[in-house]
């Protein structure tokens, strides 16, 4: 019975999804979309809360006992890549567009919410609706909404990612350790400049900078133990202006994905060891900005065989699996350290509907079935958790 209420909300979360892409916002500036999901949440006469952590927006469902509190998320903001995507629903704004499927999430979370209004009987507790900003740009929307109260008094929390790189039809988790931080650094090193044609009379930043980024490649293959995940990579290097000139400044930007507290440490201090020491075999000073982004997301182990316990009874056996680590980030990681819960990825891809391109790609678009899958995991996991956790 569930999943057939579900299918009969699926038009409306097509219609909401592909509005949320024609209308895409970047991070921190989703001032729309914070209002017509308040706006689309109050014609449910839904309790809404505007504003939190920047444009966030909480809906709240009381059910008819009093029980524990479950929190929904969905994200919201979109990317700064031009919608490539030959569809009647393709971005209307340039340079902007919804490559990472929150909009599917969003659209998926508006059709829980609905769900559960029209059955308060079904509540033994309090489901609340978080609608979160800023998921791709750190410090990432989740610190805000944390901040602002948005976990008070929350006993658990459910996350679903729309991922392509699975089939649709399936979904997918793990315990532990499931997805990387992403720290970044910044290293501006600084020469003296001068005629190419003179290098004695110089210091040559590009020569320091270049012997620098082939050093940072031997920290994860000779300093990390090779049974633990790492990488390290360089993104940019900047300098120079003209051939004839040696560049006095030289610029090096690169990100750090880790999956635990000592490796994430361990990888800083060798970066900044080799800074130092590269740049001063090469009479050149340097200046490290190093960023500590999103930490690891680590799924909750009681959550997580909730997962594969719902999910098997939801999707049958052969569509449940266990996802390896992932190298992207999610700050979904911070809602983990604050309390239980677990991030499940919907299976997304398919060939046939040319849902084939990769995340944060010109032309990514997912089946929209997906949010049909999406939306009875979650409500399979919060119906689970409410009657296991009765007061």
């Amino acid at each position: 019975m569930k999943g057939q209420e579900v299918h009969k909300l699926f038009p409306d979360m097509i219609k909401w999804r592909r509005y949320l892409h024609q209308h895409p916002e970047l991070s921190f500036h989703e001032e729309h979309t914070a209002a017509f999901v308040a706006s689309t949440l109050r014609s449910f006469d839904i309790d809404v809360r505007t504003g939190v952590g920047g444009h966030g927006v909480i809906g709240t469902i009381y059910g008819s006992k009093p029980g524990k509190t479950v929190v929904l998320r969905a994200d919201m903001d979109a990317l700064p890549i031009q919608d490539e995507k030959t569809v009647e629903y393709a971005s209307k704004t340039a340079g902007v567009m919804h490559a990472c499927g929150h909009d599917g999430h969003t659209a998926t979370l508006l059709a829980v919410a609905r769900y559960f209004k029209e059955r308060p009987s079904e509540i033994e507790g309090e489901i609340r609706l978080l609608f979160q900003p800023s998921e791709e740009v750190c410090p990432g929307g989740a610190v805000g909404v944390i901040k602002d109260g948005a976990l008070e008094g929350a006993d658990v929390i459910y996350g679903v990612h729309l991922w392509t790189p699975i089939d649709v039809g399936t979904v997918a988790s793990a315990p532990g350790p499931l997805m990387a931080a992403a720290d970044e650094f910044f290293i501006d090193i600084t020469g003296k400049g001068g005629h190419g044609g003179m290098p004695h009379m110089s210091v040559d930043s590009v020569v320091a900078a270049s012997a620098l980024v082939m050093q940072l490649q031997t920290i994860v293959s000779r300093s990390v133990d090779p049974l633990i995940p790492a990488v390290v990579t360089v993104g940019t290097i900047n300098g120079g202006a003209a051939q004839n000139v040696i560049a006095e400044t030289c610029r090096i930007t690169g990100t750090v994905r880790t999956f635990d507290e000592d490796t994430r440490m361990l990888i800083r201090r060798r970066i900044e060891q080799m800074t130092e020491m590269i740049c001063a075999a090469y009479n050149t000073e340097a200046s490290i900005r190093y960023v500590m982004g999103y930490p690891p997301l680590v799924n909750n182990d009681e959550e997580t065989s909730r997962f594969f316990r719902e999910a098997v009874k939801v999707f049958g056996e052969d569509k449940v699996g266990r996802i390896p680590k992932l190298m992207p980030a999610e700050d979904f990681s911070y809602y983990l350290e604050n309390i239980p819960g677990c991030f499940m990825f919907v299976g997304a891809g398919n060939e046939a509907k040319g849902a084939v391109y990769p995340h944060h790609h010109p032309k990514f678009d997912f089946d929209e079935d997906a949010m049909i899958h999406a939306a009875n995991l979650l409500i399979a996991m919060t119906q689970s958790y409410l009657t296991e956790m009765k007061s």
